[in-house]
């Protein structure tokens, strides 16, 4: 996993993209629960699967766009728009691991704007959109 993430986020060195998915995942960790969150933990590397199980779930769902900026202040130097790159290069790699029908589920846990952070379009606002018409 920490390959592929390095290779999506084009980090330089192994170190970084473990350091940066290890970050990611223990914030994300927090934010699943459930089925969802055995199935995750599950579906991942042993290492990683550790990582999202070890955490303590959230008592309040963050925003993606809190989400991001949570991963800011843990990374020294972040912007928004790194940890933007970084939860991103993660995430979609995440994606891409665990496959569509576990990743829709895990969206479904999460607030509205996540989906792009996996990498994948936000269906449901457009849905609503449409049907708001």
């Amino acid at each position: 996993m920490t390959e592929s993430v390095r290779e999506m986020g084009q980090y330089t060195t192994r170190a970084e993209a473990e350091r940066v998915t290890r970050i990611v995942l223990s914030a994300l960790g927090g934010h699943v629960t459930g089925d969802e969150r055995v199935a995750l933990a599950q579906a991942l590397p042993r290492e990683a699967g550790r990582v999202i199980a070890s955490q303590i779930p959230a008592t309040h769902p963050l925003t993606a766009r809190e989400f991001v900026e949570s991963i800011a202040t843990r990374i020294e130097g972040a912007t928004p728009a790194t940890a933007r790159w970084d939860v991103s290069s993660v995430l979609s790699t995440l994606a891409e691991i665990i496959g569509t029908t576990l990743t829709t589920r895990i969206l479904a846990q999460l607030p509205p704007g996540y989906a792009l952070l996996f990498g994948r379009a936000e269906l449901a606002t457009a849905a609503n959109s449409s049907a708001a018409l």
